[in-house]
């Protein structure tokens, strides 16, 4: 790199013993895949540990193009923050819309699912069921089962569609689990990881869930008014919570 900025960042480089060829494979692969996860691989342990060592270089040059990082060190993972996301504790300043990229768009089937996800994590944390890791783990019949009373809704009948949904949330390292195939049988088990709590928080759980119970009870009342009085009008449904926009948001 000739121009001046390329030679101040090799300047500071050099400091840590690394190199430009270096700084571009951490940069990359966090632009590429949005988060790093230590335990994962080798090659990811090698590029945490990396990133470790100049993550205030890494956040100079991201903060550059607006683009933030929330690193957990417990749980030893970074995940790159488009501007305009919002994650707990960590709001942008800026509500400027950005649709570029970096933004992962999740479809409503993957939606549904992160939330549900999510619901059963807090449940395993209060139960304790938690491993070293901070996974939780859960079969695919429970989550079915889950799916069905907090949203009312299946796990996608397509079995393309529900490899597909699973695989996207694997690769955002939400959950784990060994092949595709094991997405087949309701007897299956996967590991739901501690990633899930910062895409979805505690207010937008207790926002859900009492927008089910008030809706499940206007059901209820509908469907007494509807044996008492046919011509009865039944009582407008209320609309769904307003969340606030995070890191993803759903495709219509």
């Amino acid at each position: 790199m000739s121009n001046q900025l390329g030679s101040l960042l090799q300047e500071q480089l050099e400091k840590h013993n690394l190199s430009l060829d270096n700084w571009r494979e951490l940069v990359q692969r966090l632009l590429d895949y949005g988060v790093l996860c230590r335990d994962d691989s080798q090659v990811e342990a090698e590029l945490y540990d990396r990133f470790v060592r100049i993550h205030e270089l890494v956040n100079d040059y991201l903060s550059l193009m607006g683009v933030r990082f929330q690193h957990d060190s417990h749980f030893r993972f970074v995940r790159i923050l488009p501007p305009g996301a919002r994650l707990p504790g960590m709001d942008d300043e800026s509500d400027e819309p950005f649709n570029a990229g970096l933004r992962s768009r999740l479809n409503q089937h993957e939606v549904a699912l992160v939330l549900v996800l999510r619901a059963e994590y807090d449940k395993a944390l209060r139960e304790g069921s938690i491993d070293e890791q901070g996974c939780a783990t859960l079969s695919l019949e429970a989550i079915a089962m889950a799916m069905k009373s907090l949203l009312r809704r299946s796990l996608p009948e397509n079995l393309g569609e529900r490899r597909q949904a699973f695989k996207r949330l694997r690769q955002l390292r939400l959950i784990n689990f060994f092949a595709e195939s094991d997405i087949d049988s309701s007897e299956s088990w996967i590991k739901i990881r501690p990633l899930i709590i910062n895409l979805v928080n505690n207010e937008w759980l207790e926002q859900i869930r009492n927008h089910l119970a008030e809706n499940l009870l206007l059901v209820d009342e509908e469907t007494d008014g509807q044996e008492q009085d046919e011509s009865a009008e039944p009582k407008a449904r209320k609309s769904a919570p307003h969340l606030n926009r995070s890191l993803f948001a759903a495709e219509e």
